[in-house]
């Protein structure tokens, strides 16, 4: 069965026939064969003809077809697929493209991050501990998202305050600094602490 393949592979002949196949020149008492191309070298040669064919046809004959518009396309989906990520991930959101989240869902996850990070220095209704009252009009690094998500993401080192970057995703900075502005921000919790600062 194997020797069988291997001859339709390879039409090779036998070592008693050879003598049929000799050439009749010599080199330093070396004799050449005259033996067919292996059939499997031929069909392949044939395959490369076909594809350089179907090629030549498609990219300078029809021109439906080009290694310039299959980058394209294939740029336009990688390009698709890494938006999608950045969405997910929150890896687009910074201190200057930060915006304020009002649904719901993002909001509730805001609390969980607070509630998990923030209420220890900031207690859990934003009164201030440790950290200053997050209720009141007095920001001393400013009360605008973009600079609440700064203030988180950066973190006040010589006041205490850690960086969060690296810590919680660009996500949920934005979902964090949307929860204290539009769900702390202007209550009245009972003994917040005493504002120090300038505000901004």
């Amino acid at each position: 069965m194997w020797k069988k393949l291997m001859q339709i592979l390879t039409k090779t002949t036998s070592i008693e026939k050879e003598a049929d196949i000799m050439l009749d020149h010599e080199y330093d008492g070396i004799r050449e064969l005259d033996n067919v191309l292996p059939p499997w070298w031929l069909w392949l040669f044939y395959i490369t003809i076909f594809i350089a064919v179907v090629y030549l046809v498609r990219y300078h004959v029809i021109g439906d077809w080009s290694s310039a518009k299959e980058y394209t396309e294939e740029m336009a989906v990688a390009k698709a697929d890494v938006d999608a990520y950045l969405k997910k991930t929150g890896g687009n959101i910074n201190e200057n493209t930060a915006k304020l989240m009002n649904d719901e869902k993002a909001l509730a996850e805001g609390k969980k991050v607070f509630e998990a990070n923030c209420a220890s220095c900031h207690r859990s209704d934003g009164g201030g501990i440790i950290g200053p009252d997050l209720t009141d009009d007095k920001w001393i690094h400013g009360g605008d998202i973009k600079s609440v998500f700064k203030t988180i993401k950066q973190g006040v080192p010589e006041k205490g305050m850690l960086t969060w970057d690296g810590k919680i995703s660009a996500k949920q900075i934005q979902e964090v600094a949307s929860y204290i502005l539009v769900k702390l921000k202007g209550t009245n919790p009972p003994t917040p602490k005493v504002y120090a600062g300038d505000p901004k």
